[in-house]
């Protein structure tokens, strides 16, 4: 369970950074209310998570996750360059995660 609130603790960090684009400076309110609500959640999902899971490990795949979906939204929905490197370097991310999950 806990490696479950780990994974959706990082997704609400992206949203949480998607929605902190929309929001433009915060001045639109929802995108902002958005962004609040997700940042919220991402922490308490993440103190959930490091109930179980050690410290180092678990804000490394948060923070891993968060990193490489806030790029993949940015290429998708906000118009970021696609070029290989971005993307070789999203899958070192992706590769990191995959092996702190392995060794804890």
């Amino acid at each position: 369970m806990a490696w479950l609130a780990l994974i959706a603790a990082g997704c609400c960090e992206v949203v949480m950074v998607s929605f902190m684009k929309l929001s433009e400076g915060f001045k639109r309110i929802v995108p902002t209310a958005v962004c609040f609500v997700a940042g919220a959640l991402s922490f308490y999902l993440l103190s959930v998570a490091l109930l179980e899971i050690p410290v180092s490990t678990g804000y490394g795949i948060w923070t891993g996750i968060g990193s490489a979906g806030a790029v993949l939204m940015g290429m998708i929905f906000f118009r970021e360059t696609k070029d290989v490197k971005r993307i070789a370097f999203i899958l070192c991310i992706v590769g990191s995660i995959i092996g702190l999950k392995i060794v804890s």
